[in-house]
């Protein structure tokens, strides 16, 4: 059974359960695995559960309320209802009209007292049809005009390019912007804030005012000359594109239309844009964790804060960051006109923008992960801070709730990676490993509320990651709630034909082999060569089903296995269904490897092809044929 975190007006040291903190968990074979007791003591006092008397941070009167037009709607203090688009409906009998709008108001009780009322459909708008396309490493999917890494016009490409052949998505890897500077982080899914969008997926030629920098076409030779490396050196493609960025940014400010888009773009994106960019101003005097600054620059808040954002230099920096996404959103908007499904990490990097502003709802010292299973045995850690469920209802879910609406900005779906920690997520101390963690418990009723209003404002089907270690009253809860399911040909034991509907289904994901990887042994093989202890027999079994279902002989060669893998994904009833590119390149690595970091390539992995010769490819004309068999058939488009 699932539980969400329960309210009580205070709770004692001894009641870990009422603070969310679970005493142990059952893995992925159901033995039961009982929690330590200094995990349990660590957690409770991250959440100041330790401190002497302290009341449960849930028995606040003001928390935020959430609510789903689709079941009856719960009674509420008398008063007055101020609506988020103006205007106020009377409330003297405490109910809610049966017409309340959808959207974020606040209620104020008779005697004065705020709260946020959130008034949500409570399901997700429905994945219409059957359709199918490409899952894209956009990193590592590089045209000929790229700056040696895949960007937002090699996206609009990939979309142009499936439509022809029938495919209608794009799912794309987290585009979330990682620490500024001259030294990016690889991993898409360590980022200094999902909120925002990494520039280095700006195509320089396409932002206004590239067209007459002098020197340009030295900058793009340059950067055009790192195509020629397999490995992804992003220090040298930003430090190209800074160059360029910056000097069109300095040609372009003063201009009226510039700085018009601009200050719409400000107003649009509100006090996050305004907080992320000033972190990444501050960021570039100060460095970076934010908590190495001065200690007075450590709130957002503060005066010292003020007086930088208010200087001149800290105006003009702040401004030039806030540019950067505007630019990055008029590039995503043309990227994939309808059919981009965008990837929501499940975290952020302690040192980072998000957590900077919004310090108060993270758990300090704590990191997620997950615990040990069969195919990763010593269990993960990703390193990432979790939200505190108390301190995050306190803020009104106000981080969530920008998140979310973030990852779906001109997007016509979204995967959220870690479903599961909307109900609950593996902590781990400081200094423990991450088999001595715990599971702590969210309020997953609100959290999918507030998801099925930004889904349904912004028109978008929702995909939950659902892989590994899920409790079966999750998976019953997110159909409920129309999101998607997952399934991925090497985890299941029926044929594709069998699965659910609702589902998106794939042949591996990025943090699993490959086609090629798989058949041609070559994953197994760096496995052990890495010191990974790999299942073996798992591995083995995998390749003999698809050997088994695809029809497939031991001396097959890895782009026969390719197609055979889709030619089965092919049979799925799914909702969606997506094609890897690196198994259309015929790639053996795969794309990031768990439980490593300096020993293997993770997130700098460029695909052996340009895009152009992927469009051309025998190979993936075939499995493009494959993929329009059925019940999908779409018609594809001239172009």
């Amino acid at each position: 059974m699932v539980t969400t975190c329960c309210r009580p007006q205070a709770v004692g040291v001894a009641d870990p359960r009422a603070w969310g903190v679970e005493p142990g968990y059952h893995d992925t074979s159901g033995r039961w695995r009982e929690a330590p007791e200094a995990t349990i003591a660590s957690v409770l006092a991250s959440m100041g559960a330790l401190e002497a008397g302290a009341p449960h941070p849930d028995s606040e009167p003001s928390l935020a309320l959430t609510v789903r037009m689709d079941h009856p709607l719960p009674p509420v203090p008398p008063g007055v209802l101020e609506l988020e688009g103006g205007g106020e409906l009377d409330l003297p009998e405490g109910r809610l009209p049966a017409d309340v709008p959808l959207g974020y108001h606040h209620l104020v009780g008779e005697t004065g007292e705020r709260r946020r009322l959130i008034v949500c459909p409570g399901r997700c708008p429905e994945a219409l049809g059957s359709r199918w396309g490409w899952a894209a490493q956009l990193y590592a999917a590089r045209s000929r005009d790229s700056w040696g890494i895949g960007d937002l016009a090699d996206l609009r490409r990939l979309a142009a390019w499936g439509r022809r052949v029938g495919a209608e998505l794009v799912l794309t890897n987290p585009l979330h912007a990682g620490p500024p500077g001259p030294h990016p982080e690889p991993s898409p899914y360590f980022p200094s804030s999902r909120c925002f969008s990494s520039p280095l997926y700006l195509r320089v030629e396409a932002v206004p005012g590239a067209e007459v920098l002098d020197g340009l076409d030295v900058l793009a030779a340059r950067g055009r000359e790192l195509n020629g490396e397999r490995l992804i050196d992003r220090e040298r493609v930003w430090a190209l594109k800074s160059e360029a960025l910056e000097a069109i940014y300095a040609e372009t400010a003063g201009s009226p239309a510039s700085a018009a888009g601009l200050e719409r773009h400000l107003a649009e994106r509100g006090d996050a844009l305004v907080g992320f960019a000033t972190f990444n101003a501050l960021a570039e005097l100060h460095g970076l964790p934010w908590q190495s600054w001065p200690s007075e620059l450590h709130d957002p808040a503060s005066a010292a804060v003020a007086r930088f954002a208010g200087s001149t230099e800290g105006r003009r920096r702040i401004r030039y960051h806030a540019w950067l996404q505007w630019q990055i959103d008029l590039q995503l908007a043309a990227g994939s006109p309808g059919g981009l499904i965008s990837d929501m990490a499940v975290g952020v990097d302690a040192g980072g923008a998000d957590a900077w502003m919004w310090q108060q709802t993270f758990a300090t010292g704590m990191r997620i992960g997950a615990p040990p299973d069969d195919f990763n045995r010593l269990g993960q850690d990703w390193g990432l801070p979790p939200w505190d469920p108390w301190r995050l209802r306190a803020a009104g879910y106000e981080p969530f709730v920008q998140t979310v609406r973030a990852a779906l900005r001109h997007c016509a779906g979204l995967r959220v990676d870690h479903v599961m920690g909307l109900f609950r997520l593996y902590w781990i101390p400081p200094g423990a490993g991450a088999g001595s963690g715990t599971y702590v418990r969210y309020p997953y009723w609100d959290l999918l509320n507030i998801l099925s209003l930004e889904a349904e404002r912004a028109r978008a089907f929702v995909v939950g990651e659902d892989l590994g270690t899920v409790e079966d009253a999750v998976r019953a809860e997110l159909a409920e709630r129309r999101v998607l399911s997952y399934r991925v040909l090497w985890f299941e034991p029926e044929r594709p034909a069998a699965w659910r509907e609702d589902a998106l289904a794939a042949v591996t994901t990025h943090d699993l082999p490959t086609v090629a990887g798989l058949w041609s042994g070559a994953d197994l093989e760096a496995q052990r060569r890495l010191g990974l202890e790999p299942n073996e027999a798992g591995s083995a079994a995998i390749a003999h089903r698809l050997g088994a279902w695809g029809d497939l002989s031991p001396g097959d060669q890895p782009a026969e296995a390719v197609r055979a893998a889709y030619r089965l994904l092919s049979e799925a009833p799914c909702r969606v269904l997506t094609v890897t590119l690196e198994d259309l390149a015929v790639v053996a690595e795969r794309p990031n490897m768990p439980g490593t970091t300096d020993a293997w390539p993770n997130w700098s992995l460029s695909l052996p092809v340009p895009i152009e010769e992927l469009e051309s490819s025998p190979l993936a004309a075939a499995v493009a044929e494959e993929m329009n068999r059925g019940p999908r058939a779409p018609t594809p488009t001239a172009q």
